[in-house]
């Protein structure tokens, strides 16, 4: 499916000690049917054997860095200055693209030169068996056409799902070191003009990740950031919806 007019897409992984999952990750972006695929891994100094897993599947990467860093987020900014594609596209360690024709089945959609792309994520358990649709077994639902208001009581949307054109992809701002990604999604979308839903499930998220780990700091931080772009009433309102939201049990659809 080489041609020409289609996009370069930038695929950035960030990992440190994550031996485990890493060559998974490396895999479903190596079975990619869609071959404009630039591969970038970013490792913070991995000492558990994670950097053989890198020498040891090179194939598809094309270029990787291994050194400390200041945080996952210092790392994805490392990540986005060493991109050269027309979209980048977060699958960190341990996530993957969902299947092997993913982005082959969005492709008619590049011809539309849209600033973001999104869609569904999977999310999947350390053994890699599927636990449900994000929007469903999560209070977040996808939007069907996916603003940065949208983002007013939290990550409507899977960072992993989500293709924003590098030309509007600043850096992470690192004074949010546990919610970064709600403070970047929010600010692509405020410089975006035209965003698309592909319709499509496009990664598989493993839960458990950096927020989880840090669960009352990330909600801390994410306060800041809403703070920061809805202003400070409306923001407490909302986050008033939020808890309410959050004690109320979620009716999980059968997948």
């Amino acid at each position: 499916m080489k041609s020409s007019k289609l996009p370069v897409i930038s695929i950035i992984t960030v990992v440190y000690n994550d031996v485990y999952n890493l060559e998974r990750t490396i895999r479903s972006i190596r079975n990619q049917s869609y071959r404009e695929i630039e591969y970038i891994i970013i490792d913070g100094g991995s000492t558990d054997g994670t950097v053989d897993v890198i020498q040891k599947n090179k194939d598809p990467i094309s270029y990787w860095i291994s050194e400390p860093d200041q945080g996952i987020y210092h790392a994805m900014n490392k990540g986005l200055k060493a991109a050269t594609g027309d979209y980048v596209w977060f699958i960190n360690s341990g996530d993957e693209i969902y299947s092997a024709d993913t982005l082959h089945s969005i492709a008619e959609y590049f011809m539309l030169n849209a600033d973001i792309y999104y869609g569904e994520a999977m999310y999947i358990d350390r053994q890699g068996n599927e636990i449900g649709l994000r929007g469903d077994v999560t209070p977040h639902r996808l939007p069907d056409r996916l603003r940065w208001q949208d983002m007013n009581m939290g990550l409507v949307v899977c960072h992993q799902s989500l293709l924003v054109k590098r030309g509007i992809a600043i850096q992470y701002n690192l004074k949010f070191p546990h919610s970064g990604d709600i403070d970047w999604i929010i600010t692509c979308l405020k410089k975006s003009d035209l965003v698309i839903n592909t319709a499509a499930i496009l990664s598989k998220y493993l839960i458990g990740g950096h927020s989880k780990q840090f669960h009352f700091r990330s909600l801390f931080d994410r306060y800041k950031v809403l703070q920061k772009h809805f202003g400070i009433l409306p923001n407490f309102v909302n986050h008033i919806a939020i808890t309410v939201r959050a004690l109320k049990p979620i009716k999980k659809k059968r997948l």
